[in-house]
């Protein structure tokens, strides 16, 4: 076990170093960039209506002029040089500056971490306390009215997107009804709530809505693969056997079928950690909500690269992390596993 982690671990580095290195080099490469986005909005506020031809050319900046506003972005050099210069300072947590708010990228990103844990963290706690239980439910009641029914809600809510189903809950629950907020991760007047438990029941009144988009697609995929593995061990030859010799169903399924069954949800269990981070982009432009899925949102649709390589190495770190504690997750369920051998 202990070769096959350190093994992994120094997979990480160079999967880690490719998908970095691919990101940064796109975003060498894609026209519109931070100069570029400069000199539209210089060039829009002096004409008063938007350009839809090439600045560059246009543009009242001499060359010199371009090439020191290049140089200040950091994009004179060549891909490989700023590379490497980039990973650097990510050794010491040096994300660098926002070509948008002129800030530490560091500070913007611990500045929004709170937000995306709270709703990573409850996602991942609900859809695993409520889908194990459902999935076991669903097996045992099978071809029953509540399978039949909760089925059929679970393949919907699969095949929505969260974002979609995030703008249908906000036209009918907040835009019509008036039950819960439009977006927001707290009210504008959260500071001035007196005591810890309004602040608790304001958070969690803006976090209904935003909850149920982020668990639908998880809770749908863990719910269907917790029923189908534990239907596949209960028709087991060593249930049918267990059961012959005289040992309870709830029995046989509990010590035996049920740990199996955890096989291919422990699997899953290390690419969860993303949520704890990123969450969803869409979501949080749906409701608003200030973490760090909208703040990487915003650096794409603003070119702002300092801001999208380094949400790109949290991404990529908690994946390659997440791929180790999965595995790490089947060996504990499954005792069969024998690493490296």
């Amino acid at each position: 076990m202990l070769a096959y982690l350190l093994r992994r671990l120094l997979l990480v580095v160079p999967t880690f170093l490719g998908i970095t290195l691919v990101i940064f080099a796109i975003t060498r490469f894609v026209p519109g960039g931070p100069v570029e986005r400069m000199l539209a909005q210089s060039q829009f506020m002096e004409e008063g209506s938007a350009q839809t031809q090439s600045f560059q050319d246009n543009s009242s900046l001499d060359e010199y002029q371009l090439e020191e506003l290049k140089a200040f972005y950091g994009l004179d050099k060549p891909v490989m040089e700023a590379y490497w210069e980039w990973l650097n300072r990510l050794l010491v947590l040096d994300f660098g500056e926002s070509t948008r708010y002129y800030e530490p990228v560091l500070d913007m990103i611990i500045e929004r971490l709170p937000v995306s844990m709270f709703y990573g963290g409850m996602t991942f706690l609900i859809a695993y306390l409520v889908s194990i239980p459902l999935g076991y439910y669903k097996a045992v009641k099978h071809n029953t009215a509540f399978d039949n029914a909760s089925s059929v809600l679970i393949f919907v809510g699969y095949a929505l997107p969260g974002y979609v189903v995030g703008i249908l809950l906000l036209s009918v629950f907040s835009f019509h009804l008036d039950w819960f907020p439009m977006g927001g991760f707290t009210s504008d007047d959260f500071d001035d709530l007196e005591s810890k438990g309004e602040m608790i029941k304001d958070v969690l009144w803006h976090a209904v809505l935003p909850l149920i988009c982020y668990i639908i697609g998880d809770f749908a995929t863990l719910t269907i693969t917790m029923k189908n593995n534990l239907m596949e061990n209960l028709s087991a030859d060593y249930i049918r056997t267990a059961i012959a010799k005289g040992l309870p169903f709830k029995d046989a399924v509990r010590k035996h079928a049920m740990q199996n069954s955890l096989i291919p949800l422990a699997s899953h269990f290390g690419n969860s950690l993303l949520f704890f981070l990123t969450g969803s982009f869409l979501i949080e432009v749906v409701f608003n909500i200030d973490g760090i899925g909208l703040l990487g949102y915003e650096a794409i649709m603003e070119r702002d690269y300092p801001v999208v390589m380094a949400i790109v190495a949290l991404n990529a770190a908690m994946l390659l992390v997440g791929n180790i504690v999965s595995d790490i997750c089947v060996a504990l369920v499954d005792p069969r596993v024998r690493f490296g051998e």
